[in-house]
């Protein structure tokens, strides 16, 4: 099966990507940028609801300032790429290409936040960002260059900031869930998973059950005051006294797209959920020998018609240098949700053979009744979608409660849920202790979703009174 790991050749072929000369870099076609265009339009109206406004900053960071903050730095450092040259001359301090903004933006936020009223700051770009992993590179998962929003706001008290990190957070959720048709968890990060030089991370976790791996999916974090002090971001409050401001960031990525790639992908090639997907319906001519071609080409044009005055994104293949059947294989391939087959008989009846990519279910539609029913049939693909994800990645969901039923989950790729004491050290001893060819296990989050706790529970791993309830398991 192709999905054991990402499908690198089947978003090659799919038309996703493109691999770039640069080890690392890919190209994002047309089929991709157009799920993160419809997504970004999502996430980018809900967050000015909440007053959130857009900006840019550069790409480059002087040294001096990323090395203001240097628990958040050494977090990054293996992976930040510096600009070393402009031409053929050295340049006389070299300059950092951003992994991240912090230390870019919060310098100007020093600048512009003087007084309560200054207050709540809060901003958001759409840019790139650089990380220059050396793990193995993967499409969307792990590349070097990867687009993302990152926003950065700024409060004058934490219960704003905490407030703000759920709601962000929620619409990660809707991103995973609605538009993408992959379940998640929200939940808090263990301290040692936490992003560095921030008070607490929130996200929102995926799991593929063919490989047996979570995969964060978009975090949401409360810096607390950390940068605050670092970058003097300073204010008068209402009482006329100096106080500092309490900060939030927050992301999603590419890497969302990689995650529905191995969610729902199958044998024959990706799978889009309607909602996210370029083109939603193709529209296919089956024209047999002696057939009214020019009948069944001029029905396939109206129905195309039809659907996108109606909303949908429907396209025709009308390529004469391709059979039908090998135009099936290739619309399967990208994963369009539904494909509409018009032949001889079709034209007689009035109708269109629809089959659906998820179950392969085939149905004629009167023409008359053809813009409810793709409506039904795309809702329900979109519902079929989610629940069959969610039913795989329960049956992989092991509660356990002992070390020993831990290694055995563990060695059957399972989402573990365990009882945990919630210390670092302990953390740290069970990645050692699983450390292996398949990589160490550790914290995915700990879920707001609490199940009961009774009081006597031991933590799986010390034997200590477990104060939570924690999912474990093997990452991206």
């Amino acid at each position: 099966m192709f999905y054991l790991t990402l499908p690198c050749q089947v978003v090659v072929s799919g038309e996703m990507i493109e691999y770039y000369d640069i080890s690392g870099c890919y190209i994002m076609r047309p089929w991709t940028m157009s799920i993160w265009e419809i997504m970004q339009a999502f996430f980018d109206a809900e967050i000015k609801k909440m007053k959130i406004k857009n900006c840019y900053f550069p790409l480059f960071v002087s040294p001096g300032v990323l090395q203001k903050e240097k628990d958040h730095v050494e977090g990054f450092a293996p992976e930040v790429a510096w600009v070393t040259k402009s031409g053929e001359s050295d340049l006389e301090v070299p300059i950092a290409i951003r992994p991240t903004s912090e230390t870019v933006m919060y310098p100007y936020y020093s600048k512009w936040i003087r007084g309560h009223r200054d207050l709540p700051l809060k901003l958001n770009q759409w840019c790139n960002v650089v990380r220059w992993e050396f793990s193995n590179p993967t499409p969307f998962i792990r590349s070097r260059e990867f687009l993302w929003q990152e926003g950065h706001t700024a409060f004058a008290t934490k219960m704003e900031a905490d407030q703000e990190v759920l709601e962000i957070l929620e619409l990660y959720r809707r991103i995973y869930e609605e538009f993408l048709a992959i379940p998640v968890v929200k939940g808090k990060k263990s301290e040692l998973e936490k992003f560095a030089g921030g008070l607490y991370t929130t996200s929102v976790e995926a799991f593929i059950p063919h490989t047996g791996r979570g995969i964060q999916g978009a975090t949401s974090h409360c810096l607390g005051q950390n940068f605050a002090k670092m970058f003097e971001i300073n204010f008068e409050n209402e009482k006329g006294e100096k106080a500092m401001v309490w900060q939030n960031s927050w992301a999603y990525s590419t890497r969302t797209i990689g995650v529905m790639v191995m969610v729902h992908g199958d044998d024959k090639g990706l799978v889009m959920p309607p909602k996210v997907a370029a083109s939603q319906i193709v529209v296919i001519p089956v024209p047999y020998k002696d057939a009214d071609t020019k009948g069944i080409f001029d029905a396939c044009a109206a129905t195309v018609e039809t659907l996108t005055e109606s909303g949908f994104r429907a396209e025709a293949d009308f390529r004469d240098n391709y059979s039908p059947g090998w135009k099936y294989s290739h619309w399967e391939m990208k994963g369009v949700p539904l494909r509409i087959e018009i032949g001889p008989k079709d034209l007689a009846n009035n109708q269109v053979r629809a089959v659906r990519r998820d179950n392969s279910a085939k149905i004629d539609i009167p023409t008359a009744n053809l813009v409810e029913q793709v409506k039904y049939m795309l809702d329900n693909i979109q519902q079929n979608l989610l629940e069959a994800a969610k039913q795989k990645r329960d049956a992989c969901i092991q509660v356990v409660k002992t070390w020993d039923e831990f290694i055995e989950a563990l060695s059957q790729k399972k989402l573990i849920l365990a009882p945990w004491c919630d210390e670092e050290e302990v953390e740290k001893d069970v990645k050692t202790r699983t450390k292996g060819e398949m990589g160490a296990a550790k914290t995915l989050c700990s879920p707001f979703d609490q199940p009961e706790l009774p009081e006597d529970t031991l933590c799986f791993a010390s034997g200590r009174p477990a104060k939570k309830w924690t999912y474990w398991g093997r990452s991206y």
